[in-house]
């Protein structure tokens, strides 16, 4: 399971007194149990009769909720990196991308912008998609398949460039 593969790479980091790997790991740890307890209270608020046990398992995020999770970090992190570079501060800018790299190795093999692309012209046949407008139903269709898989900004902008061709 991937949470207990960063704990294991948090104590590992403490160990070899890593302090950039430690407090991006502590971090992740922090962004992780955040969402948990939203999805806690989620669940406890539309199922109040569970047992505390059983609301906690529930509560518990898949490895699929990890990597958005992942994911929403690694985009803070390019943002910051951005904003840092804008205001010529390269050092802060190049520890933001430090930052990302490390998070990076907790993503499954990324889908390539080809392999998107190819998944993304199906989704518009199959949802007979033929303008933007037509974008919801193309990523309805297009989203569980690459779930984890691409970064979500990049699947958008495919089908967007997709669906703005003048021959589909």
């Amino acid at each position: 399971m991937l949470k207990e593969r960063i704990h294991r790479d948090l104590f590992e980091a403490i160990k070899m007194n890593n302090e950039l790997t430690r407090s991006v790991l502590r971090m992740l740890n922090a962004a992780i149990l955040n969402r948990e307890k939203e999805k806690r209270f989620k669940i406890a608020k539309t199922e109040p009769e569970l047992s505390e046990e059983k609301l906690t398992g529930k509560s518990q995020l898949a490895d699929e909720e990890i990597i958005e999770v992942i994911f929403s970090e690694i985009k803070k992190r390019a943002e910051a990196a951005l904003g840092f570079e804008k205001g010529k501060r390269l050092e802060s800018a190049e520890k933001e991308k430090k930052e990302a790299g490390i998070l990076r190795r907790y993503l499954p093999e990324l889908a390539s912008e080809e392999e998107i692309r190819t998944l993304a012209k199906a989704a518009i046949l199959k949802s007979e998609a033929r303008e933007i407008k037509d974008m919801g139903k193309v990523m309805a269709e297009l989203m569980p398949r690459l779930k984890g898989k691409a970064d979500n900004a990049l699947i958008s902008k495919v089908v967007k460039e997709l669906l703005s061709a003048p021959n589909l």
